[in-house]
């Protein structure tokens, strides 16, 4: 009668079978030490130990017990990476005086700026994927922000990587427009540093601020006064509005310019003006699904108005013969000069 309990564990436990003595020795040690049959068959009251026909339920060979695997799960848990020991100072919620001075703009933007001179430390991989999906689907993008604001407290990149590309892909870019327009080497550096610090960094920071003030002054939900849109946030939306216009008019008008748009032809304009249509359409979608991502914020749709004006400055300059790549490439040639 002792050896029966034994018998079913064995079967209902496969890898105690094959896995040594382990857990049959158990019922025999107890019995040698109670001896008798009421240590071979069952627990004697008050030892603590087991009876057989309850292990097959929480082995730990098998995994497959209730109260092992929570007994497993609850041991075996760890605190997440993102979550901070000590990242609250009171049960009220209150930060730190070190997290707070963590969470300051002038610490964000340090961080950054101190990133974009260590290179190894940017993710460039990432950095590539937000470009990809900026075309083919910029809400996942923008998922991404909503991410980090959960892990990092804040909305804006902490990582340079993008504008370190976008850089990279304006310099080349660049280059070869002032290839295609027959420009000396000088003239081409003239070029590239009036496109770098204007044209990007200079009229992204006017555009920026001016999105930043109205978007803190008009569109914030007045339940939620207690927030803001972050300026670097503000910048990065730009960014990622910039990058698509920036590849289809100085990257795929390139292959255009000298063969179909310089030509006074109705096709030259009617493929320039609808580049710049769906360059400028880009630019604003983006923008929109920028501001319409943050939750604090109402009426976002108003951002979608300017295509309108565009579509009526598109269908005008195609009745009037206006090619806007050709007024771009003598205004590019006046610059340098």
């Amino acid at each position: 009668m002792a050896a029966r309990p034994a018998l079913r564990l064995a079967t209902a436990c496969p890898d105690t079978a094959t896995n040594g003595r382990r857990h049959l020795g158990a019922p025999s040690a107890a019995a040698a030490s109670g001896g008798g049959e009421e240590g071979a068959g069952r627990p004697r009251k008050g030892s603590g130990a087991l009876a057989p026909q309850t292990l097959p339920e929480g082995c730990c060979c098998c995994g497959g017990g209730r109260g092992g695997g929570r007994a497993a799960g609850l041991g075996g848990s760890k605190m997440l990476p993102t979550t901070s020991v000590n990242s609250r100072s009171q049960g009220n919620g209150a930060l730190s005086p070190r997290d707070a001075a963590r969470h300051t703009a002038g610490a964000k933007r340090y961080k950054y700026l101190r990133r974009l001179f260590h290179f190894r430390q940017m993710d460039f991989e990432f950095a590539l994927w937000q470009m990809l999906y900026l075309f083919t689907s910029p809400q996942r993008v923008y998922r991404n922000f909503h991410y980090r604001k959960q892990t990092k407290d804040q909305w804006a990149r902490d990582d340079p990587a993008f504008l370190v590309l976008l850089s990279i892909w304006l310099c080349v870019s660049t280059v070869g427009f002032g290839f295609v327009l027959d420009m000396g080497f000088f003239e081409t550096v003239k070029l590239l540093l009036w496109v770098v610090f204007i044209d990007c960094v200079g009229v992204g920071l006017l555009i920026a601020t001016l999105m930043w003030f109205i978007s803190n002054k008009y569109l914030v939900k007045q339940q939620n006064r207690d927030y803001d849109v972050e300026w670097g946030y503000a910048f990065d939306v730009h960014l990622n509005a910039f990058y698509p216009l920036l590849v289809i008019l100085h990257f795929i008008q390139l292959f255009f310019i000298n063969y179909v748009i310089i030509s006074d032809s109705v096709i030259g304009y009617f493929v320039g003006n609808t580049l710049w249509l769906i360059a400028i359409g880009y630019y604003i979608y983006v923008t929109f699904l920028g501001y319409s991502a943050l939750p604090f914020l109402k009426n976002t749709a108003i951002l979608l108005y300017p295509f309108a004006l565009l579509i009526m400055l598109y269908l005008v300059s195609l009745a009037c013969g206006w090619n806007f790549t050709k007024m771009l490439c003598s205004f590019y040639k006046y610059r340098v000069k």
